[in-house]
């Protein structure tokens, strides 16, 4: 009955978390309209870090209950489901163009973060000494404390997330054309955009405390780790409305526009979400967690190399893409079963 109760609330924290989020956007970028910000700004900043509320709500709750597992799971996770799922399954709906300012900055840049993760995450120079002496690919001594993402790492993720969003618009500014109107902007009262702001944000509080919550019950009444619980349940709840939007998008007729929402998703999410989660509780990375991180980095280069092939990701590349993760799920439970 427990068990029940926790999966309801599961469900129910990640409508939370994820309405919540479309209201708060809604009604803060009626805000930043009437305070005549220019939309492409409010495009760039408002609404790019709306697709990772739900993300930074729930490993921030999660590293407020010390519970790293599920922040550093979260994130991770996430990033692997947006680049391999998100993008394959909307690829399987109509083949991606793919921007060449993508590939020139934005892809690249992710490269580079995920690069630096490893670089916090765990000391580097000992990194084959980590994979051979705790043989963690077999399921051995995975749980070993390998490094840790703390307080320093997480305030200097965070400048960097200003950086970036600085470096975004000053180039979207630059590059703006007749196109980039108002239009996409919802016009809201005054009272409505107070509301919606406010109980956004209550409902994005709420959600995230929830999801923790009841993700931690589960993990313990089915006997499952919380960094499986992450990796796995969090993170899919979490990454459905890129999943969403990717794939309304493609119904559409505008797949390409999916690329661009998962890089910088996944850009806020290791700068953002685990840089504040960081910068309130230092995060720990076990040997697992380690090789995860580098799972990400590794589907970050697959996704950027076929993208840069005719730049267009394909329906067979989707299929390859999706397989690759069903391979990676099938690895973790292993793991979990094994380890």
């Amino acid at each position: 009955m427990k068990t029940i109760l926790d999966i309801i609330l599961l469900l129910v924290g990640f409508v939370l978390l994820i309405k919540g989020a479309d209201y708060f956007v809604d009604g803060s970028c009626a805000v930043a309209k009437r305070l005549r910000v220019p939309s492409i700004v409010i495009g760039l900043t408002i609404v790019a870090v709306g697709t990772s509320l739900p993300e930074l709500a729930v490993s921030t709750f999660a590293a407020v209950k010390h519970s790293n597992a599920i922040a550093l799971g979260n994130v991770v996770g996430s990033n692997i489901f947006n680049l391999l799922m998100v993008i394959g399954i909307t690829a399987l709906f109509k083949d991606m163009l793919v921007k060449k300012s993508i590939l020139k900055r934005e892809m690249p840049l992710l490269l580079i973060i995920s690069v630096l993760l490893i670089f916090l995450a765990g000391d580097i120079l000992w990194f084959g000494g980590i994979i051979k002496k705790n043989n963690i690919f077999l399921f051995e001594n995975g749980s070993t404390m390998v490094g840790n993402v703390n307080r320093i790492d997480g305030i200097l993720l965070l400048v960097l997330f200003v950086g970036f969003i600085a470096w975004t618009v000053s180039y979207a500014l630059k590059e703006r054309t007749e196109e980039d109107g108002t239009d996409e902007v919802i016009m809201l009262s005054k009272r409505k955009s107070a509301i919606f702001i406010v109980g956004g944000a209550i409902a994005i509080a709420v959600g995230g405390q929830v999801v923790v919550d009841s993700a931690k019950s589960l993990a313990l009444a089915a006997g499952m780790s919380e960094t499986l619980v992450g990796l796995t349940i969090v993170a899919m709840g979490t990454s459905l409305p890129e999943l969403v939007t990717s794939a309304v998008a493609a119904s559409k007729g505008e797949a390409d526009l999916a690329i661009g929402n998962v890089v910088g998703s996944n850009i806020s999410n290791i700068l953002l979400v685990l840089g504040l989660s960081a910068a309130i509780s230092s995060v720990g990375v076990t040997a697992m967690n380690f090789v995860d991180i580098i799972v990400s980095l590794a589907a970050t280069i697959i996704v950027f190399i076929v993208a840069s092939t005719q730049r267009t990701i394909k329906k067979k590349e989707g299929i390859f893409l999706v397989i690759i993760y069903t391979f990676y799920m099938a690895y973790i439970i292993c793991r979990q079963i094994y380890g």
